[in-house]
């Protein structure tokens, strides 16, 4: 197969809205309620941790599985490369699904985590006992991926030193803190719904 394929077949997982099935199976578009996000957080929020945890595991899988699976299927002398390129297809697929017309996907970070238990379980296990870390101490969803966002490139870099899934972690972990950046004024106005509040607010992933 030429790696090209492979980048199509890793958008494709990575579109599989798990958030939006979960919902649709209860007759609820999680887009209309919550925090109106497509991920782990705000379906646990409006389905339940049960519903909310499957939804983070498949969010997760679908980031792990392509830059795991898809090196064995292509055709390239340099598969490092490529598996990190269909990595990076699956998170762009779980925050622009081709499924729900490019709209309305989640924030990436259950995905992107994923894709970088997939390419470096350590410095990924890393950046996660920081997010319970955090997430334990603040009941912030959003300041625990943060907090994992400003973590993983670290780690990366202390597991690996400056190769090129260095560069590429701190590409994705200023698009996360980006895509939170409605999360941290809301933090800093004490607006933003903790583990355990009714109140409707953003997802993390």
């Amino acid at each position: 197969m030429h790696p090209l394929g492979g980048v199509a077949i890793a958008y494709i997982a990575g579109s599989i809205p798990f958030a939006y099935l979960a919902g649709r199976a209860k007759g609820i578009d999680l887009r209309k309620h919550g925090s109106g996000n497509l991920g782990a957080t705000n379906a646990l929020r409006v389905l339940g941790s049960r519903i909310g945890a499957l939804v983070y595991a498949g969010d997760t899988l679908k980031g792990m599985l392509p830059p795991l699976l898809l090196p064995f299927a292509v055709r390239t002398p340099n598969p490092e490369l490529w598996a990190i390129v269909f990595g990076v297809a699956a998170i762009v697929g779980h925050v622009r699904p081709v499924f729900l017309m490019g709209q309305g996907g989640g924030k990436g970070v259950a995905t992107a985590g994923g894709v970088f238990f997939g390419l470096a379980w350590l410095p990924a296990l890393m950046s996660l006992g920081v997010f319970a870390l955090v997430v334990a101490a603040t009941r912030y969803v959003s300041a625990g991926s943060l907090a994992a966002a400003v973590t993983l490139p670290l780690s990366l870099l202390i597991v690996r030193g400056p190769d090129p899934l260095f560069a590429i972690a701190i590409v994705v972990s200023t698009f996360v803190i980006w895509m939170h950046r409605g999360n941290m004024s809301r933090i800093a106005k004490g607006t933003e719904p903790k583990i355990g509040s009714s109140a409707a607010g953003s997802g993390a992933a």
